[in-house]
């Protein structure tokens, strides 16, 4: 199995890996211990809603953390778990404990004090204090780029620092070259394995065979591990049907931005047409969720272009309502033409719109 898809044992592992994907989970730590308990001070894990890594030593304190993780995780928590609301206990009664409490920020740092006795099925006879770190409650902006020429580049530059994810569309794999991961190194290291026979000559027969073996098998181990060289959050794609990404995107809800930004003018049009037609889609289909938010569709373009554009999907039929949709040119309008300062106008269009959608 290659090491990037196994699924990770140790909290530093899970942390690392949630964060790059931008998953939503909370890091579990234990911050006081008192006489016995199963970990030690500072023992971590992760809590994922479908999934944990690492331990604090299982049974019903571990279990108790893995809900009150999620329940932060879902912004609902009962009162009587939750210190910034726990109620005095003169007003406490048999029906305040079962009613939810108001929810806890996740955006805070939160604990909770366990005593290790028979409430959790426990005879450690201690106790301990869990902190609890919400991550990626709120998802991070998803970002869909079309092209690979020097805006994109200059894009990435700068969505490479910053918490997002990032699909990368081309149809030329030129494009993404100077990304690749050297492999010089490894055809080297092929052609420097020479056999001999028993003469002390080299077998270039068995040379021949098992130099193809070698880098038969060196190529496939590349192509199934990182192959170029980007942050974990912006994966490049290769791709001649660059509109069979537009729906799927879409779909996944959340703040999602799809900037089209390709070298052929007719590919952008089809890219913004697919853009369009999926929004009306959604939100006329009763099959889909009314809350997947509408989102940011982007086309570089001169002004002549963002008309022209306008234009041709109105004659379409295009709604003016649904062309409206449509940003065309992308950007904040701060000045400069050179591709670091369209893409800084670009990506600070994004950020505004993503906050302004979140607070």
């Amino acid at each position: 199995m290659n090491e990037s898809l196994a699924p990770p044992v140790v909290w530093y592992e899970g942390l690392a890996r949630y964060q790059q994907q931008g998953i939503a989970h909370v890091l579990a730590t234990v911050v006081a211990v008192n006489g016995s308990a199963p970990r030690a001070l500072q023992a971590k894990m992760i809590v994922a809603q479908d999934s944990i890594v690492d331990t604090l030593g299982g049974g019903g304190l571990e279990h108790d953390v893995i809900n009150t993780a999620r329940q932060l995780l879902d912004g609902e928590i009962a009162a009587t778990v939750s210190k910034e609301v726990k109620p005095k206990v003169s007003e406490t009664n048999d029906d305040s404990a079962l009613t939810p409490s108001k929810a806890v920020r996740r955006d805070a740092v939160y604990t909770k004090h366990y005593p290790l006795g028979a409430k959790l099925a426990q005879c450690c006879g201690g106790s301990v204090t869990v902190m609890f770190e919400c991550f990626n409650v709120t998802p991070p902006m998803s970002v869909l780029v079309f092209g690979a020429g020097h805006v994109a580049s200059a894009l990435m530059t700068i969505l490479a620092e910053l918490p997002c994810q990032v699909d990368w569309v081309d149809s030329r794999p030129e494009m993404f070259e100077r990304y690749l991961v050297d492999k010089s190194n490894i055809n080297q290291a092929s052609t420097n394995k020479l056999s001999t026979n028993k003469s002390g000559q080299t077998d270039f027969t068995y040379q021949s065979t098992e130099l193809h073996n070698q880098t038969a098998e060196l190529q496939s181990a590349l192509s199934k591990s990182k192959l170029y060289n980007l942050p974990a959050h912006i994966r490049p794609h290769i791709d001649d049907e660059p509109v069979d990404f537009v729906l799927p995107f879409i779909e996944q809800g959340g703040q999602r931005f799809i900037l089209v930004m390709t070298h052929d003018h007719s590919v952008d049009f089809e890219l913004v047409r697919a853009a369009l037609d999926t929004i009306s889609d959604t939100s006329s289909s009763e099959d889909q969720c009314s809350d997947i938010p509408t989102p940011y569709i982007g086309c570089i373009a001169s002004a002549t272009k963002a008309k022209r554009f306008r234009d041709r999907l109105m004659q379409r039929g295009y709604s003016e309502q649904l062309v409206n949709q449509l940003v065309m040119p992308i950007g904040l309008q701060i000045g400069g033409k050179e591709p670091m300062a369209v893409a800084v106008s670009i990506v600070a269009q994004l950020l505004q719109q993503y906050h302004q959608a979140i607070s």
